[in-house]
């Protein structure tokens, strides 16, 4: 069974898989990524839910590399899932905690393979039929990796030869094997971590060439944070105090919580309206129908008339009430992105005074 042992929130991206030079965002806002740790399995993995939607499932393994970029930005490369995930955080301490995460994480990946490579090697029982087993069945990459990062374990390395026996040629073959064995596994794991070396140089390629433009960005964040501090200062000279602003954050708070709660009330109030709406598409169907059947009876045209005209009246009002409701809507929308951004530029703005 999984369980979260650690979380935090970032912004998500990853390598474009096309041009391997461009960070393609995987969610539209910050998202919360933790760690879980598979108690079954003795893996450790990352991960990420963008609502209902996984962008990250990345499980550690003793190969992988956490590399800092900036001072908010970090990536790793996946050989398992074949990308590179990029994270950008609000702060740095936030940046440093997860790597400090990470690299704890993967000596604990690293310990839990060893171990269990020992305990597999302790309980196997070499004998030359195991061995002319092995020889017939030749190790492979896959084989000695395993084709899932998950198990966490590699499979049993081959062990000394048996005591010699009179015919010689069976006494070499285990040996000849196990040492062939033992190469193809080190040359597995070589090209395994020239896999992973490659991807991170490529990774650190395109963070190189994108440089001068998180340089611009930065430039832009700290323009607003400078004007933000400004703002906050002016509010400290009139209050004197900063509880104002927390003050004034929770009245943010409240009135997007109050403009959140109004949205759903005219969200439900449309529906209703378009339930009213087909009712009254029902009701016109019935008319016609009426209008059919009854058609030589001069006081019934009257009152199919009638009828008419007040659906269209109802029909008119309902058009206009909904295009009344679309403006409210859009203003709402945009009301609550602006007090939205506004509020995390208040948090970010705390925290950062806070550190």
């Amino acid at each position: 069974m999984e369980q979260p042992i650690f979380s935090t929130r970032a912004h998500v991206f990853q390598i474009d898989p096309t041009t391997k030079k461009n960070w393609v965002p995987t969610s539209k806002h910050a998202v919360t990524v933790s760690y879980f740790y598979d108690s079954t399995r003795n893996v450790y993995r990352i991960i990420s839910l963008d609502g209902s939607k996984a962008i990250i499932n990345s499980t550690i393994t003793p190969n992988m590399t956490f590399t800092k970029t900036s001072q908010k930005f970090g990536q790793w490369a996946d050989s398992r899932a074949n990308t590179v995930y990029g994270l950008g955080f609000s702060s740095e301490n936030h940046l440093l905690k997860f790597a400090e995460k990470f690299a704890e994480f993967k000596e604990a990946a690293r310990l839990a393979k060893e171990k269990s490579q020992e305990k597999m090697e302790l309980t196997s029982t070499p004998s030359q039929e195991s061995a002319i087993g092995d020889l017939q069945s030749p190790l492979t990459p896959e084989s000695i990796n395993g084709t899932d990062d998950e198990r966490g374990t590699t499979p049993e390395m081959p062990q000394h030869p048996p005591e010699p026996r009179p015919e010689p040629s069976q006494n070499q073959l285990p040996f000849s094997h196990s040492s062939s064995s033992i190469n193809k596994h080190w040359e597995a794991e070589l090209a395994a971590l020239k896999g992973n070396n490659a991807k991170l140089t490529a990774a650190l390629l395109e963070s190189t060439a994108n440089v001068k433009q998180w340089k611009q960005q930065l430039a832009a964040y700290q323009e607003e944070a400078e004007r933000l501090h400004k703002r906050v200062t002016e509010l400290e000279c009139v209050s004197g105090q900063t509880p104002v602003i927390k003050s004034q954050k929770t009245e943010l708070n409240q009135t997007i919580e109050e403009l959140e709660s109004a949205l759903k009330a005219k969200e439900e109030e449309l529906e209703r309206l378009k339930e009213e709406v087909e009712s009254a598409n029902e009701f016109q169907t019935q008319k016609e129908s009426l209008t059919h059947k009854l058609q030589s009876s001069v006081e019934l045209r009257d009152l199919s008339g009638e009828l008419e005209l007040h659906l269209e009246g109802s029909q008119l009002e309902s058009e206009a009430f909904r295009k009344s409701l679309r403006s409210l809507l859009e203003l709402l929308d945009g009301k609550i992105f602006e007090l939205t951004e506004l509020r995390d530029s208040l948090a970010r703005l705390i925290e950062d005074s806070s550190s």
